[in-house]
């Protein structure tokens, strides 16, 4: 797994989004030094999706891309999974991201042709879980992540799940700069999992005004409910408001994914629109390279204060 990702211009994985990321943007992404990833479910059938990945892999072949990634949902209502998963086998996807339930039958049959899976987990629990079924990479989703969220402080939840497992983890959750994404790996992370950021790019297959509302929106506009999917998850008040709730006062239900079903309620991420609490720092719509780019010089400045640190404090910067 390391000589897969050595060649990352920046230790990022570009969050698989549901109905944002497609093959433009992991394309673009993937040339521009950084993992691009994108939900199987975003193509409409499963030929569809074997004709992105036809097409991924041709436009990534430079040994200059980064590798790309396929996002399983691993549960029974999935009724592609097994059509999907065999695209990605097939195709020799290089890194598969499962989502849900025990990746264990997706993580040996990626393993058998030298892929790499990544299983994304919200609480401790489930990274034990995961980690028994021989995943290469966890995905830690922190507070304040866009989409499904998880509760816990990313400093609490990296160091715990460090204490038993010693592959490599990704930390999601708010990370929209160079300074966040050498936090990440200042905590013990190799990664950062960056989403919302990218929901404003060029490639982004978001509509304009959803990029518009990232733009304009803050940490106080994230709203965090269960209501439109089931599970709790971060959205943007405005487009709660856009279809006719309020988000300050939304219905309660028991069974909370019942109001997502009713014909005439807003579905989670075509109606609602899903994003993490950084957005308040999401100012333009750049290309992906130039955000990459941009990306990469906070980073190497960060790292550069962190040396200075280092030397103030007598310790050698070179061990950093």
């Amino acid at each position: 797994m390391i000589e897969l990702l050595r060649n990352l211009h920046l230790p990022v994985i570009g969050a698989p989004m549901f109905l944002v990321s497609g093959p433009d943007l992991v394309i673009a992404q993937c040339r521009a030094g950084i993992v691009g990833a994108l939900p199987a479910l975003n193509a409409r059938t499963s030929l569809e999706l074997e004709e992105w990945v036809s097409r991924i892999s041709a436009e990534t072949r430079s040994t200059d891309c980064a590798p790309f990634a396929v996002n399983l949902i691993v549960n029974t209502r999935n009724q592609r999974l097994d059509d999907d998963l065999a695209i990605c086998v097939g195709m020799k996807v290089p890194i598969v991201i499962t989502s849900m339930s025990s990746p264990e039958r997706i993580a040996d049959r990626v393993h058998q042709y030298g892929g790499i899976v990544f299983h994304d987990v919200s609480s401790v629990k489930h990274a034990r879980k995961a980690a028994s079924a021989g995943v290469n990479g966890l995905i830690l989703v922190s507070a304040g992540a866009g989409g499904h969220t998880g509760a816990l402080n990313p400093f609490a939840f990296v160091s715990e799940v460090r204490q038993f497992f010693s592959g490599s983890l990704a930390l999601s959750g708010c990370i929209t700069s160079g300074a966040g994404i050498l936090a990440a790996r200042t905590l013990g992370c190799e990664l950062a999992y960056i989403g919302t950021r990218f929901i404003a790019t060029r490639e982004s297959s978001a509509p304009e005004a959803y990029k518009k509302m990232i733009i304009d929106s803050k940490a106080e506009d994230i709203i965090c409910t269960p209501l439109f999917s089931g599970v709790n998850a971060n959205y943007l008040a405005g487009s709660i408001r856009n279809a006719g709730l309020d988000p300050s006062n939304l219905p309660l239900q028991d069974k909370p994914s019942g109001y997502r079903r009713r014909a005439d309620g807003p579905k989670a991420w075509k109606d609602v629109w899903g994003a993490g609490q950084g957005v308040g720092v999401i100012c333009d719509i750049p290309a992906t390279q130039e955000l990459v780019d941009r990306l990469a010089s906070e980073y190497r400045s960060s790292l550069m204060k962190l040396h200075c640190e280092a030397s103030r404090l007598g310790c050698d910067p070179s061990s950093l």
